[in-house]
């Protein structure tokens, strides 16, 4: 079969490695379509995402996909022929040449049915256990493969939400209007928060905030940004770190109320962080969510749903950009594009 694959930092291509043999507990999953993640399928490529050192490549890249079960090991539950998967990877590549990096951009993937390993008291370790086996879900055949894929993002901002102790009637400003900041924006209108401001650099983001429901937008330099708290009359609950930056954190700083909240979603390269604490109130909160947490990010699934079939969040809303997987050298400039949210690899039909 075919994956998309980091050669060395900076050069991607498509390799050949073998079809993987599903295990017992897991289900072989044919490909449907797959994301491009911005932050850490890009970090990835270009060689500097954390904790993943020289040594680990080349690599197979990818983690936001939907496919079709094929098959099925004989103690799998949760699964069968025909449903429609998502979070499936390929943590074995097959292939001495590869090690993984998720794998998700292969032509077949594997699901771990994580239900039937805690029911056989065999998740654990010695059996292969892997925490990320519990967001391994079917998805209901009227939601879209494309829809579908999205929930991979859609469903750890949701439970960014429940990790940064968000609530209805709560005010944040987010900074970053890529998938990440604006499905932040598009979760707090429909969860009762009261008010939203989206910062970024590009005129073309900031006007897809309007679009989801931010009640203002800025640009990192905008001087009504630095009055904010005056010219609103009151400090805000949080601030959403959706990039990951150090300049980010202190420039919040100043605009959260006591013990307000800075949430930090985006991934910091850097290993340290200098905190200019003087600059906030005496309280506030720091919260780092660098990793998704597992249960929450299951649980978001079927609230998420029923969102996508009411109508309420649209695939189509971050699809700016399709390539055939075989492609990925352009899908890949496709997200450094002004505009750019989610890039999608379709990998039907052997395109």
């Amino acid at each position: 079969m075919l994956s998309v694959a980091v050669l060395e930092s900076g050069k991607t291509g498509v390799v050949e490695i073998p079809k993987p043999a599903p295990g017992p507990y897991e289900a072989l999953v044919k490909t449907e379509i797959a994301y491009i993640c911005n932050a850490t399928d890009r970090k990835l490529v270009a060689g500097h995402f954390p904790g993943i050192g020289a040594d680990r490549y080349p690599l197979l890249l990818g983690h936001e996909s939907a496919g079709i079960v094929e098959s099925v090991g004989s103690k799998v539950r949760s699964f069968k022929p025909g449903d429609r998967v998502i979070g499936a990877l390929l943590f074995k590549t097959g292939d001495a040449r590869f090690q993984s990096g998720w794998g998700g951009n292969s032509e077949y993937l594997l699901a771990s049915d994580a239900a039937a390993m805690q029911a056989d008291g065999v998740a654990d370790a010695e059996h292969g256990y892997d925490d990320v086996f519990k967001i391994m879900k079917t998805v209901p055949k009227d939601i879209s493969a494309e829809a579908a894929g999205l929930l991979c993002t859609w469903r750890e901002v949701y439970a960014g939400f429940s990790d940064f102790h968000l609530k209805a009637g709560d005010e944040i400003l987010i900074y970053g209007a890529g998938p990440v900041g604006l499905s932040f924006c598009i979760f707090a209108k429909l969860l009762g928060l009261a008010w939203i401001g989206v910062v970024d650099m590009k005129e073309e983001k900031r006007a897809k905030a309007k679009e989801m429901g931010a009640d203002a937008v800025f640009s990192p330099d905008d001087a009504a940004l630095k009055e904010l708290t005056k010219r609103r009359g009151k400090p805000l609950n949080a601030v959403i770190d959706a990039v990951g930056h150090e300049t980010i954190i202190n420039a919040a700083l100043p605009l959260i109320k006591l013990a307000g909240s800075i949430c930090v979603y985006g991934v910091l390269a850097a290993p340290t962080l200098t905190l200019k604490k003087d600059e906030g109130p005496y309280n506030f909160n720091l919260y780092m969510h660098q990793w998704p947490t597992r249960d929450a990010e299951a649980a978001a699934q079927e609230p998420l749903v029923e969102w996508i079939r009411s109508g309420k969040i649209k695939a189509s809303d971050f699809m700016t950009a399709t390539f055939p997987f075989r492609d990925i050298v352009k899908a890949l400039a496709a997200t450094e594009l002004p505009g750019a949210l989610k890039t999608m690899l379709d990998f039907r039909s052997g395109k």
